[in-house]
């Protein structure tokens, strides 16, 4: 099993990514400011109940090097968006599982209270339904209804593929878990892959049959209800995004999510959490910030092959 100290490096792009400024052809690389801070995230730890085929982060029932982030430490980062004045109107919670966290219903309360949306990305699967995460979670949604949306990970909408990644059976405890969020009247989206060899049409009315078919008041042709994300292969090949891009590809550095939005992580050994330009890149020292959301405050520069393929080229977004 791999873990995140023995990610290998990255043999495809080589010569890129190296310098934060220019690009390996000597351009000016792009850079983005953080110009409308509307999402603040908190990795609530990197265990999880399962171990995909292709996870991002690493997540297993073993994998700690992002260690459970406390409620207190989640308060004392909303009371520092409220210091700074950032226009924050969403709060997301990802890990891991973030259910494997014994305070995650005290987390989205703390957000809740505040009166923040609380988007909360699950499996569904046993953590989110022991008898005690269901009575918080019925508690929440009767307090703040409509203020809370749980993400489910569908990587696929047919059993074989989605248990391909995750695990004979898989897709039978998540649609477990939906069926009850579903009869509870929480909020719901899913997130799913786009690297099934089918077309994103193809996809889409996949998941709006199995939607219909179990009742789910999801919109599978919303993109922001029903999220597909392309694989994150570090050894795919990848442009450099420079200055210049921007016009090219008629877009805008406010469009890439480091822009909108930072994470909060507690890595395994540190006395305090860490803010992170990038909810993709949570072993990448150069997008660690610092501790505190004002030295979150400065420019992220797109030094690394996600930001091209996944954010830029990709148009990604991690947000509703």
């Amino acid at each position: 099993m791999k873990d995140a100290a023995d990610i290998a490096p990255r043999t495809a792009n080589a010569g890129k990514f190296s310098d934060p400024d220019v690009t390996a052809k000597g351009e000016p690389r792009a850079h983005v400011a953080l110009t409308r801070a509307e999402t603040l995230w908190f990795n609530t730890g990197t265990l999880c109940n399962i171990e995909c085929e292709n996870c991002y982060i690493l997540s297993s029932p073993t994998n700690d090097a992002l260690v459970y982030i406390t409620e207190a430490e989640v308060t004392e980062y909303l009371d520092q968006i409220e210091a700074r004045k950032w226009p924050v109107r969403e709060i997301a919670f990802t890990g891991g599982e973030p259910f494997m966290n014994p305070q995650m219903i005290g987390m989205a309360r703390a957000a809740l209270a505040r009166g923040y949306d609380v988007l909360i990305l699950t499996n569904a699967m046993r953590p989110m339904m022991r008898k005690s995460m269901r009575a918080g979670i019925i508690e929440l949604n009767d307090a703040y209804p409509g203020k809370m949306t749980f993400r489910i990970s569908v990587d696929h909408w047919s059993e074989d593929l989605h248990d391909k990644e995750r695990g004979k059976g898989a897709l039978a405890r998540t649609l477990e878990g939906m069926d009850w969020l579903r009869d509870t009247g929480v909020p719901m989206a899913v997130a799913g892959r786009t690297v099934w060899g089918e077309s994103e049409a193809e996809g889409r009315a996949g998941y709006a049959r199995l939607y219909a078919e179990r009742g789910y008041a999801i919109d599978a042709a919303d993109p922001g209800a029903t999220v597909l994300f392309p694989e994150m292969d570090e050894e795919a090949e990848v442009p450099e995004i420079t200055t210049g891009c921007w016009d090219i590809l008629g877009t805008s550095p406010d469009a890439v999510m480091c822009a909108s939005s930072r994470m909060v992580v507690k890595r395994k050994g540190a006395a305090r959490p860490a803010v992170l330009a990038c909810t993709l890149l949570p072993y990448a020292p150069e997008f660690e910030l610092g501790e505190t959301l004002a030295e979150a405050e400065r420019q992220v520069s797109l030094n690394h092959p996600h930001c091209a393929k996944f954010c830029v080229l990709g148009g990604a977004s991690c947000s509703a």
